[in-house]
C-alpha cells in the first residue's frame, strides 16, 4: 500500500525528488495515525489524530518536504509537529530536525513514536511554535504546518543565511497559500506555490 501511494500519489503527480521519495517509501505512515484510521493511512486525503488536529494528506507531505530543497547536512525546524510524520520524513533526508507541538498529549505521543522508529535525530519540544526555537537557530529549513495569518517575524530571523521556510498562508479557516521564503543577504522574497487548507496555527 505504501508503495502505491508513492506511485500513484507522488510519483504520478510531481513528485521528482529522490531523496522525498525514498523517505515517504520507508516511513510507515500507519503507525502515525490511530487505530481506527490505520485502514485508510495510506489513501489520498488527511486524517484526524485527535485534538482537533490531522496528520495532512501523503501529497501534501511530500510536496512541502521537496520544496524545502533538504540537504543530508541541513538542520531543520518544524512548527507543528501533530503526529510526527513530517518530521520522520524530514529526518529520513536531513541532518537534525527540532519540531515544536504545542499541544502537549501530540508532543509526547510524537516523540514516543520516533523513539519506536529509532529516528535518534529529532527532538520534540512542547511549546508555542511561534516563537521558534531559539536555542537551536540558524536553521536550514524551516517548515509550518499550520495555516498562519502572517508570517512569524521570529521565524525569519532563526531561518539560517540562504534558508527556505514553507508556510500556509492566509485568512483564518479560509483557503490559504502556501508560500515559500527564501532568505538572502538581508533580503526576503516569497513566492505562491499552491491553494491549500490547514488546520489553524494555535497558539497559547
Amino acid at each position: 500500500m505504501r508503495q502505491r501511494m508513492v506511485n500513484e500519489q507522488l510519483r504520478g503527480r510531481d513528485i521528482t525528488n529522490k531523496a522525498t521519495l525514498e523517505a515517504m517509501s520507508v516511513i510507515p505512515r500507519e503507525v502515525f495515525v490511530p487505530l481506527s484510521q490505520r485502514p485508510f493511512a495510506y489513501e489520498d486525503r488527511p486524517l484526524p489524530i485527535g485534538e482537533g488536529q490531522t496528520i495532512s494528506q501523503p501529497y501534501m507531505v511530500a510536496f512541502m518536504t521537496q520544496a524545502l530543497r533538504l540537504k543530508p547536512t541541513d538542520r531543520v525546524l518544524e512548527i507543528g509537529t501533530g503526529s510526527g510524520y513530517q518530521a520522520a520524513v524530514l529526518a529520513h533526508i536531513a541532518d537534525t530536525v527540532f519540531t515544536v507541538e504545542i499541544v502537549p498529549s501530540l508532543a509526547n505521543k510524537a516523540s514516543r513514536i520516533l523513539r519506536e522508529l529509532n529516528l535518534e535525530n529529532v527532538q520534540v519540544r512542547i511549546g508555542d511554535g511561534y516563537f521558534g526555537w531559539k536555542e537551536k537557530a540558524p536553521f536550514d529549513a524551516i517548515i509550518v504546518t499550520a495555516g498562519a495569518e502572517s508570517i512569524p517575524p521570529v521565524l525569519v530571523e532563526q531561518l539560517a543565511e540562504d534558508g527556505i521556510m514553507i508556510i500556509p498562508l492566509g485568512p483564518h479557516r479560509g483557503v490559504r497559500q502556501l508560500i515559500r521564503l527564501t532568505k538572502s543577504k538581508g533580503r526576503i522574497k516569497t513566492r505562491s506555490l499552491m491553494e491549500v487548507r490547514f488546520v489553524p496555527f494555535v497558539r497559547n
